[in-house]
């Protein structure tokens, strides 16, 4: 009974010697854990700051944006004005897709290498240019002058539609950014929206042409004042970045920026062999080149139903466009909230699907309030993809610049709608506005097909974010 009694004592010595390094080996572990939460809490910040460089950004896009369909929210009485056909006016936006393509690798290359700084006023110089240079279109003669203005206009583009992800990575924390991305995409559908909008009112449908050029230069000369005036405080106020980063998915990307440069070479080359990145990027594609082609034609394509409806067109494009920045805001905050990337994708473009088909029907029946239903419908879906879209590809090619990677899915974008505004005005003069429609709703539901083979499982950036929390 001694020994048993003994070795029990012994054993119940060795549980509670073991049970105490456990607890010391625990303790040990959470000291740790502390350390590490300190350190990356000392190393990591946000700043009030923040929403100023948004701001600017926010603005800067979207008087930038608003050049893109100046001319075709008003196409009937420019082709009068000028006496030009429809392709040329459809050119007007089309020249904004089309130098996107060659300019975007340079000019994302001028952004990694020379930051948001430089990139910004680059930006708003231009466009300050272009705006001012449409002046000197307003002879009857002078469309070209005009369209080459258009053109500068669209080259700055290039530092304005690749940003939000990577201002909003660079500024906000992992609670914020996607809400900050879609503030910053919604500004850039507020430009447009306001291009449907103004140009109807202050252009009006006169056959007085003295009326018509006094009409032109009052609204080139409101959107040249305060594109300059924007210039003057991104000169003076506009920063390349924080003293600190926001994340520690940033402070990872700057550690390792730091460690070893990567080419921008090897960045393309990884986007372009990264199997989800490639299906994003072509559903992308799809549908804002179905977005680019409805906006450009959408004047065109309302008045074969009412002739004499061009400032309801402006409405029904604004009411698209409000129903995308509602949407891109609200899709950007259940991004923040859900982190459900690919879930997110599939129902918004399923509901972009439903709009459209929804749309197409309405105008082929002249249903004028269920024309402005589905539009907003769709411009909530299909345009609120956009953030949707940034974000997770931010997420999939994490740690690689999402300026990069916003690049190349705006370059599939702007080619897709070069192709399709193309086609579907080809259509339209050919077979009207209804075998149009329904080759845009087509080529959205390839869009959605596409989506399906996305995988949901490799989110690198929000990986990284969760080792902070």
């Amino acid at each position: 009974m001694d020994a048993i009694k003994v070795l029990l004592e012994k054993n119940a010595l060795e549980l509670k010697e073991n049970d105490d390094q456990c607890q010391e080996r625990r303790s040990l572990q959470e000291r740790k854990t502390e350390s590490k939460t300190k350190d990356v809490d000392e190393q990591t910040k946000t700043f009030k700051r923040r929403w100023i460089m948004l701001l600017l950004f926010c603005l800067s896009s979207a008087l930038n944006a608003f050049h893109w369909i100046q001319y075709s929210s008003v196409a009937n009485v420019v082709m009068r004005y000028y006496d030009v056909s429809a392709i040329y006016v459809n050119w007007s936006s089309m020249i904004f897709m089309a130098v996107y393509v060659p300019l975007v690798f340079p000019a994302t290359w001028l952004l990694e290498k020379k930051g948001l700084r430089i990139a910004m006023i680059i930006g708003v110089l231009m466009s300050a240019l272009g705006s001012w240079m449409k002046l000197l279109s307003l002879d009857r003669d002078k469309f070209l002058v005009g369209f080459l203005a258009q053109f500068i206009i669209g080259s700055a583009q290039m530092f304005t539609l690749s940003l939000p992800a990577r201002l909003a990575g660079l500024w906000f924390d992992s609670s914020q950014v996607s809400t900050a991305c879609a503030i910053g995409v919604s500004s850039n559908q507020l430009g447009i929206a306001l291009s449907f909008l103004i140009p109807p009112i202050v252009v009006r449908d006169s056959e007085d042409y003295t009326q018509i050029r006094s009409d032109l230069q009052y609204l080139f000369i409101m959107m040249a004042v305060p594109t300059t005036l924007l210039l003057i405080l991104v000169y003076f106020f506009f920063e390349a970045s924080p003293p600190a980063p926001p994340s520690l998915a940033q402070l990872s990307a700057r550690e390792r920026e730091k460690g070893r440069g990567t080419s921008y070479s090897t960045v393309l080359k990884t986007l372009i062999t990264n199997k989800d990145y490639v299906l994003l990027m072509l559903s992308y594609g799809l549908n804002v080149g179905v977005f680019y082609a409805y906006s450009t034609l959408l004047n065109q394509l309302f008045l074969i139903h009412f002739p004499n409806g061009q400032t309801e067109a402006g409405q029904i494009g604004l009411t698209l466009i409000i129903g995308g920045m509602w949407g891109s805001v609200v899709w950007g905050i259940v991004l923040d909230k859900t982190h459900m990337f690919r879930g997110t994708t599939l129902l918004v473009y399923a509901m972009g699907v439903v709009g459209i088909v929804g749309f197409t029907y309405s105008l082929s029946y002249k249903h004028l309030i269920m024309i402005y239903i589905t539009s907003g419908f769709l411009g909530f879906f299909m345009n609120g993809y956009l953030t949707v879209a940034y974000e997770f590809a931010a997420e999939l090619t994490y740690p690689l610049p999402e300026s990069t990677s916003s690049g190349l899915l705006n370059a599939i974008g702007e080619a897709l709608g070069v192709v399709l505004v193309l086609g579907a005005g080809i259509i339209l003069d050919a077979k009207g506005d209804f075998p149009t429609n329904l080759l845009l709703s087509s080529v959205l539901i390839l869009g959605l097909l596409i989506s399906f083979f996305i995988s949901g499982k490799k989110l690198q950036r929000l990986a990284a974010s969760h080792v902070q929390s």
